[in-house]
């Protein structure tokens, strides 16, 4: 084979150069990936990708028409990844200016999991003995970026101490959302989608309503604790759990948040021989 004779022929350096020299292409895509994931850029990629499967497949199958079109889409495509991934790519071009884009992203140890979840809970059970009004949206796979450029930036460390001065009333950042990404608060009294589902029940005020439509629209996990009741209440995957006791919101936001919890949820399943528990 024509592949196994080049490199046949290669010298030692020569290999260990190219071998490097691939290693390297992969690792610089590996970073650029990690820098998008998480954002809607995701799934526009995914568009890209499907464009281009259909490019193949109308050549394949001798679709003209369909494929002149989207060979115009292709051609037009640069111009427009540009445009679409505008904010992504400035991202990417401010971590290489302050060197961070091949920086270790290895984040949330078993420690710092519990520094987190020991925060939130402190917050929490701080604001709703108090009945203090909050609303806090943890990222998680789907990006919030879009959500945090309509709130006041803070890139702040998570501690109870700060959430609960946030949202002290009468202050400056205690209206709308704080959104946390990865152990960090990115953003203060942001705007969320509200939900539109004729299901809700009525009693539930905008919080509510903001936690489930930033629910049903990402895969966030929103924390609300009630101004008139100080009662606690978490949204994730457009579903509702209310009138939590700290002990619940606790093992359901270390459930949500980390997955912790949940191998021993599928081994006691097992165990009862798959049936559920009523």
């Amino acid at each position: 084979m024509p592949l196994l004779e080049d490199l046949a022929n290669q010298t030692p350096l020569e290999l260990v150069i190219n071998v490097a020299d691939v290693l390297l292409v992969w690792f610089v895509i590996y970073k650029l990936i990690a820098i998008i994931k998480g954002t809607k850029a995701v799934q526009l990629l995914k568009g890209i990708f499907v464009i281009i499967i259909a490019q193949f497949a109308t050549q394949w199958m001798g679709l003209e028409t369909l494929q002149w079109l989207i060979q115009q889409v292709l051609e037009w495509g640069v111009l427009a990844i540009i445009i679409i991934f505008q904010p992504e790519l400035r991202r990417a071009l401010e971590q290489i200016g302050r060197g961070k884009l091949f920086a270790s992203s290895t984040l949330q140890e078993e420690s710092e999991r519990n520094r987190l979840i020991e925060a939130m809970k402190a917050s929490v059970s701080y604001m709703a003995k108090r009945r203090i009004g909050a609303l806090v949206s943890i990222e998680r796979e789907t990006g919030l970026s879009d959500y945090i450029e309509t709130g006041i930036p803070m890139n702040s460390d998570l501690t109870s101490e700060l959430m609960i001065n946030i949202f002290i009333p009468n202050t400056p950042l205690h209206d709308g959302a704080v959104i946390v990404q990865k152990n960090r608060v990115a953003a203060a009294a942001c705007y969320l989608p509200l939900s539109e589902s004729p299901f809700i029940s009525k009693e539930l005020g905008t919080r509510h309503r903001a936690a489930l439509g930033i629910s049903e629209v990402t895969d966030a996990i929103t924390i609300v604790v009630s101004e008139e009741t100080g009662a606690v209440s978490l949204t994730a995957n457009g579903d509702l759990h209310r009138n939590l006791s700290i002990e619940d919101f606790e093992e359901k936001l270390r459930r949500l948040w980390f997955g912790e919890g949940e191998e021993q949820q599928t081994s006691a399943w097992w165990q009862r021989g798959g049936k559920r528990s009523g």
